[in-house]
């Protein structure tokens, strides 16, 4: 640090930090912890790897694979819904959730299967194959050694703020 240069305030409270955490991996793809901490470190937060890992955990970030090769940390956003989540924007439209022992099937409203599909697709379930849309219906194949009642479960908590109420 020069003369000339202010000093940098360190930022203590885990809660504001968290919140720098989840700024970042919305906004910039951010590869490893490293780059995290440094990219904190900038705005004024000293943290540890230890704690870093502990926020990430805390926050639901995960490390997911690109497509397009390397990894990323993302949020798990389905678990905390906001106005704008696609799941609460599919409300009403989710019929049934149901499995057979192979797949999972999902029916929808008409119209509605590819909105859902899209969204269970950006979820990035580790359990989830594939899916295959239609106009009311979505088949979904979970990975190999994850059963069709595991998925089922899995989407069902996903989608339950999207079932049709009776």
């Amino acid at each position: 640090m020069s003369r000339h240069s202010p000093p940098t305030a360190r930022i203590e409270s885990p809660r504001i930090r968290r919140q720098a955490i989840r700024e970042l991996v919305r906004t910039t793809a951010v590869a490893t912890q490293e780059q995290l901490r440094e990219l904190l470190a900038e705005r004024g937060f000293d943290v540890t790897q230890a704690t870093l890992s502990r926020d990430l955990a805390r926050i639901g970030a995960r490390h997911v694979s690109r497509p397009d090769g390397g990894a990323v940390y993302e949020l798990e956003e389905a678990r905390v819904a906001s106005p704008g989540d696609p799941v609460v924007a599919l409300a009403g439209i989710v019929r049934t959730i149901a499995e057979n022992g192979s797949l999972v099937v999902v029916h929808t409203q008409p119209g509605a299967a590819q909105a859902v599909a899209r969204s269970i697709d950006m979820a990035r379930f580790e359990e989830l194959l594939g899916t295959l849309a239609g106009d009311d219906t979505i088949f979904l194949a979970p990975v190999r050694g994850v059963t069709a009642k595991r998925l089922r479960n899995r989407l069902a908590d996903f989608l339950a703020k999207a079932m049709a109420q009776p």
